[in-house]
């Protein structure tokens, strides 16, 4: 690889993704945050910048969007790492019996079929590595939760069947529990903060997680040249209760 690696975030203008950017870029990586919305990017540039020791550039793409993802990877030319955090899940929770497929769609389209289009376009160098975020949704699914937890368990099916095709890439996923994110206020509400501190009281290490949590863990899978195939739950103990 060369001395300076080059990192892709895609969703890495705000939540998990702008933590592992910052870790990314404080470590001295190149790295490309890519989102949808210019605004929110240029915003994340200024707060990067702030303690950025390593090159920064941002992209504005739809990560549903074929050729989009191609003009993306076109642009960055050969990379080390990709990571995917970004997915639109607005209006997924829906009971199934009431579904309205459009926002289906727009999860679907996101967070399975743009992992497949960044596997299909990204030139990722050999030992480099792919890593997709899934989350809990896929092994304790809420009511009304139904395509949210298939979208995400399809991601661990993908991972198996790309770590053998893409070798020696490297494919994993990181599967978080509940992390207080932005993605909170339009599921939640002004429930929010009951609902994540009564899930905290439920979990054996006492707390919900933060970006800064799901970012080390996406850090090591893209280091530890080991691990391939791999889901990385970083649940709290989720799954266990």
């Amino acid at each position: 690889m060369n001395e300076i690696e080059h990192a892709v975030v895609i969703g890495g203008s705000s939540g998990m993704g702008l933590a592992l950017a910052e870790r990314l870029i404080s470590q001295g990586t190149e790295t490309t945050i890519v989102g949808r919305s210019v605004e929110r990017l240029a915003a994340a540039r200024k707060h990067l910048e702030e303690t950025a020791t390593g090159p920064l550039h941002t992209h504005a793409a739809d990560i549903a969007d074929e050729d989009a993802v191609r003009a993306l990877f076109e642009a960055t030319g050969p990379i080390d790492h990709v990571v995917l955090t970004a997915a639109d899940a607005t209006g997924a929770y829906q009971p199934i019996r009431d579904f309205d497929l459009k926002p289906a769609h727009a999860l679907l389209d996101t967070k399975l079929f743009g992992a497949i289009l960044t596997a299909k376009h990204a030139a990722i160098r050999p030992g480099g590595s792919l890593t997709f975020v899934s989350g809990i949704a896929a092994y304790r699914p809420l009511p009304g939760g139904s395509v949210v937890a298939a979208a995400n368990g399809a991601l661990a099916s993908l991972t198996s069947a790309l770590a053998l095709e893409l070798a020696p890439v490297r494919v994993n996923t990181v599967s978080p529990g509940w992390v207080d994110t932005p993605i909170w206020d339009s599921i939640a509400g002004d429930a929010k903060h009951d609902r994540l501190a009564a899930m905290a009281a439920r979990l054996p290490v006492g707390r919900v997680g933060t970006p800064r949590d799901i970012a080390d863990a996406l850090v090591m899978m893209m280091r530890n040249r080991f691990v391939t195939g791999t889901v990385l739950h970083v649940d709290g103990g989720h799954r266990l209760v």
